[in-house]
């Protein structure tokens, strides 16, 4: 596919998709602040796998581990069902005042988002294991292999993490490349393709995505 296309195919979904006064806001915020989010068809993608992934009758839940969370959060409590909740885990707690704000402009009652305003390692041990449909997290890349060993077993079975900006632009596979972010991205990459029951899926979005099921 020519970078043409592909960008006609992005434009494309952009302008036929519904986009909420709320996420509009969100998006503004995010903006301000020099945030990085997902695009529309990443936000997509949240919303599906946090569907695709609930199961009936029983409360679901996600993590959005990202200064972004207004953003993230929308996109997956829209997927989620209707008794799902969303653990948004930032140190800024100005960001996370702007995901209160946004989800309650979306119709989302309070009691369907958590808020933990800390480093994300310093608290992910406090969530219980085998509880979470999907994980969203957006972090330095030094911080990729401790996030993916700190996410594994906190996923439910046919959980997802989602390991935004990963594959730093495709730099992994620059041999050239030794500085120390592109050295923890690798680590990450190769930590993942080698966990037990695991599917994994790296797609050109963003940075590059990585989706990490377990089985």
């Amino acid at each position: 596919m020519t970078t043409t296309a592909y960008d006609a195919l992005r434009n494309y979904i952009e302008s036929t998709s519904e986009v909420s006064a709320a996420l509009a806001g969100a998006r503004a915020h995010a903006e301000e602040y020099g945030l990085p989010v997902p695009d529309e068809p990443t936000g997509q993608l949240l919303s599906t796998l946090a569907a695709a992934s609930s199961i009936p009758g029983e409360r679901c839940q996600a993590v959005a581990i990202t200064p972004a969370a207004s953003v993230v959060g929308l996109y997956l409590l829209s997927g989620l069902s209707e008794n799902g909740i969303l653990t948004c885990i930032d140190p800024e707690v100005e960001h996370q005042q702007s995901a209160k704000k946004a989800f309650r402009e979306a119709g989302f009652p309070a009691s369907r988002g958590r808020f933990l305003p800390a480093r994300p390692l310093e608290v992910m041990g406090r969530l219980a294991a085998d509880s979470y449909q999907v994980i969203y997290a957006d972090v330095p890349a030094l911080d990729m292999p401790a996030l993916i060993k700190a996410s594994w077993p906190l996923l439910r079975q046919s959980g997802t993490l989602v390991m935004a900006n990963s594959l730093l632009d495709g730099t992994l596979g620059d041999t050239s490349r030794s500085d120390r972010d592109t050295a923890s991205a690798r680590e990450a990459d190769e930590y993942v393709r080698g966990i037990d029951n695991a599917v994994v899926t790296r797609l050109p979005l963003g940075s590059g995505l990585t989706l990490v099921t377990k089985r």
